[in-house]
């Protein structure tokens, strides 16, 4: 890495909003019981059990995958309590399910998604919604309509501390006016399953044929790119993509490098690349402002200043990492209470959680709030259509979240993407895309 002499970005340690409601609590207090129902137990299905069990209040009560060894797998090692299904629709059916995760390939969210909104659950259905803007609009609308319960996509980053405190940084300024950005993902690896069971093991690897995937750009590249339009709050009018097969000619037809250039308005582009090929550098974000440029990484954060730029101040104080010739300045959440732990502390991780663990942290403080608030409205007024409406007119999530319109708006861009890479060409994102 070449870099501008820089600082560790760090948010301060609070439990108040900011002043634009965009940056709210660092720290999520511990809310009502909500009981879980996860559905798809592969990798990512693994993980969200993983993290669901450092939540003291999101208890799984029911698992559901239509393969047996992993119905099995998952239910000895991860959710040993949960009443285990090979049906979703059964586990829907459960009364002890409030909320259910969707971590099924992308292909299927949609009947997934439907049904659980239908049957009352709350609902976290990962990125991208769906492979197809009908199916993605479809969920969105739904969700929409669902007054009763919280829909969260699997836009992890947005409940995320560090980039929940780096948003009004980079917005109200501090790096001047923001001229471009870069972002990339850089992996050495397959993205083939395997299983002993060929039927299986092709099931496993919907991602690698163009008609169940949404390819790098949408399976990987969306939370990057849903980071950078959060970030300038803006949507791009136009991408031109870029592919190529080099490596992985095992049969498969989505590429595994592409590139893209997102244009933004006021002359302001993203241009994103993500591999399978090479794993140097692996992945981050870059902003670059006239004053300063901002790299994120993992859960870190560093400024970079030009030259002769304006000192802000609280810069003198902040911790500086050297980026071989050049010195960072770092941007690190929570940094008043570790500088109180001490310097070993502040070089440390100050978000030690995954992104996946924040954004089910806030779903499941969200949920609570909304149960809450839907009981004491039919304690009240009874359970009419119209007393719930009038009840739950101003209510507002209180933890940090994606909602449905943030992954509608992600999904279409994903898909957008894709299908310029894939057609080697530049696409106009026509607002109407984003449209219900």
């Amino acid at each position: 890495m070449a870099m501008m002499g820089g600082v560790e970005l760090c948010p301060a340690e609070t439990n108040q909003a900011s002043a634009g409601g965009e940056a709210p609590l660092t720290k999520i207090p511990i809310g009502p019981t909500v009981k879980y129902g996860v559905i798809g137990l592969g990798a990512r299905g693994r993980e969200v059990l993983k993290d669901l069990a450092l939540l003291p209040n999101a208890p799984v009560t029911a698992i559901c995958d239509n393969y047996a060894p992993s119905l099995r797998r998952a239910g000895n090692s991860d959710a040993p309590k949960a009443e285990r299904f090979d049906d979703y629709q059964q586990l829907l059916a459960s009364k002890e399910v409030q909320a259910v995760v969707i971590a099924t390939p992308t292909p299927v969210h949609r009947e997934m998604a439907l049904a659980a909104l239908k049957a009352g659950k709350h609902v976290y259905c990962e990125a991208p919604l769906a492979n197809s803007i009908e199916d993605a609009k479809a969920i969105a609308a739904a969700a929409r309509d669902a007054i009763k319960v919280i829909f969260q996509p699997g836009l992890q980053e947005r409940s995320h501390p560090q980039r929940r405190f780096l948003l009004p940084f980079i917005r109200a300024g501090a790096i001047g006016e923001t001229v471009m950005a870069r972002a990339q993902s850089h992996r050495n690896n397959s993205w083939v399953s395997a299983s002993s069971n060929p039927e299986h093991e092709k099931a496993l690897n919907w991602r690698l044929r163009q008609q169940t995937s949404t390819g790098l750009m949408g399976e990987a590249g969306i939370h990057q790119i849903d980071a950078v339009s959060w970030f300038l709050k803006a949507r791009p009018a136009a991408i031109t993509g870029f592919g190529s097969l080099l490596r992985w000619k095992d049969g498969r037809d989505v590429d595994d490098t592409v590139q893209g250039i997102f244009e933004y308005p006021d002359g302001i582009r993203l241009i994103y690349d993500a591999t399978l090929c090479n794993s140097f550098d692996k992945d981050y974000e870059m902003y670059y402002g006239t004053q300063s440029a901002v790299m994120v990484r993992d859960a870190k954060a560093w400024l970079f200043k030009e030259v002769g730029a304006e000192q802000l101040g609280w810069e003198v104080y902040a911790r500086k990492d050297v980026f071989y010739t050049e010195t960072g300045i770092a941007l690190v959440a929570n940094a008043t209470k570790q500088a109180a732990i001490g310097t070993a502390a502040t070089e440390g991780n100050a978000t030690p959680f995954t992104p996946l663990y924040y954004a089910l942290e806030a779903f499941t403080a969200n949920v609570g709030k909304l149960d809450q608030t839907v009981n004491n409205i039919v304690a009240m007024f009874g359970d009419d259509a119209q007393s719930m409406k009038d009840g739950l007119k101003d209510f507002k999530p209180d933890a940090p979240a994606a909602n449905w319109r943030d992954g509608l708006d992600a999904t279409v861009l994903a898909i957008a993407a894709n299908d310029a890479v894939v057609g080697r060409k530049k696409i106009i994102v026509e607002k109407e895309l984003f449209d219900l």
